[in-house]
């Protein structure tokens, strides 16, 4: 009787087991994606927008200052419950309170979207504390760039578009040049469709796919994880970097070539690359990359004006892009709805005020 009721329990233990994984199946990060990111609802006046920090601490004038700029834009801030915190002198509360703020701004309905406070470091250490079905319940823009790249990596497998873009660390400063009036702007559906001057690396050709990316070095150690965006077929990688050495650069690109991205990328996008090294006589990092890229057999537009350069306009991540690198210039297109405008970056490059980037109007809101 005793050998017959340890068999049952043994026999229920394997059903509720199999019954368990069967509801809630691990995520195989092993295999490849297919990224189909939707658009969360563009911001009106009245939208609720949080301010948080996932990654360094930002000094609390800077992120009032950026809080009185969204008043002025007709949008609500509020600050994220743990900004403000500093700890072990850099980060900005512990990972729990950092992951805690993302899980409150998209679990809070009346939050719209989302804008954090800097980058730095520590993304990474959030990777296993923010489920990919929250982010998906609650879609709403999410806007930061640098270390904020693992967030946009995590937004992606989520299916959920998101912006990179200026900070508060940025917004502080007054929010009137086109860096920060261009991501305002996009935020409230104004979708840039961006036309580039020549660049001397590039590779020619067309190519559509979801663009994804961001700091080279930030989302090259996220390979496998739940927030490598990469995993997506048909991608357009945007990489910018800074203060990295050519032979760190080198090195980034060497992984990624080794665990088959490349082999998934329709085409690239080279942002800035600031403060660089400048250790091989190579003419410049982008010359560096084409001797990577170019036997792939896909184009690679440079000199896009988005990274830690003086000048850092809004990309759309996980959205259906479109590139077209010709031997008179270049064009990067958003395939989203909303109202299309043209913007020429070579005028905003060369003069970084709030004059001269925005163009005319090429169809309406949808």
């Amino acid at each position: 009787m005793r050998k017959a009721f340890i068999y049952m329990t043994i026999v229920a233990m394997m059903f509720a087991s199999c019954k368990k994984e069967e509801v809630t199946p691990e995520p195989d990060n092993n295999t490849v994606v297919v990224l189909n990111c939707v658009k969360p609802a563009y911001l009106k006046a009245g939208d609720t927008v949080a301010l948080i920090s996932p990654s360094y601490y930002t000094p609390m004038e800077n992120v009032e200052l950026t809080a009185e700029l969204l008043r002025s834009w007709g949008l609500v801030p509020v600050i994220g419950p743990n900004v403000g915190k500093l700890v072990d002198g850099k980060y900005a509360g512990t990972v729990e309170e950092r992951a805690s703020d993302i899980l409150w701004a998209f679990r809070e309905p009346s939050i719209k979207a989302i804008i954090c406070n800097r980058g730095g470091y520590g993304t990474i250490q959030l990777i296993d504390r923010i489920p990919l079905k929250v982010l998906a319940s609650s879609p709403k823009w999410f806007v930061g760039f640098s270390d904020i790249t693992t967030l946009h990596g995590l937004l992606s497998r989520a299916g959920v578009m998101s912006v990179h873009g200026t900070m508060s660390s940025f917004l502080a400063q007054g929010g009137t040049d086109e860096t920060s009036t261009m991501m305002r702007d996009l935020l409230m559906g104004q979708v840039p469709f961006y036309n580039l001057p020549v660049h001397p690396q590039n590779i020619l050709g067309q190519a559509s796919g979801t663009l994804v990316g961001g700091n080279l070095c930030t989302f090259t150690p996220n390979l496998g994880t739940q927030a490598d965006a990469t995993m997506g077929q048909g991608l357009i990688l945007f990489i910018e970097e800074v203060g990295e050495s050519m032979h760190n650069i080198d090195r980034q690109m060497r992984i990624l070539q080794m665990n088959g991205v490349l082999d998934r990328c329709n085409g690239i996008v080279l942002g800035e690359f600031s403060d660089c090294g400048t250790e091989f006589t190579y003419e410049n990092v982008e010359a560096m990359i084409r001797q990577i890229v170019e036997p792939y057999g896909i184009p690679m537009l440079c000199g896009f004006p988005g990274g830690h350069g003086d000048v850092n306009l809004p990309l759309v991540m996980g959205a259906p892009a479109t590139i077209d690198v010709r031997n008179d210039g270049a064009s990067l297109q958003f395939n989203v709805s909303g109202e299309q405008y043209t913007a020429s970056t070579a005028d905003v490059t060369a003069t970084p005020t709030p004059v001269g980037v925005r163009m005319k109007l090429a169809g309406k809101k949808n």
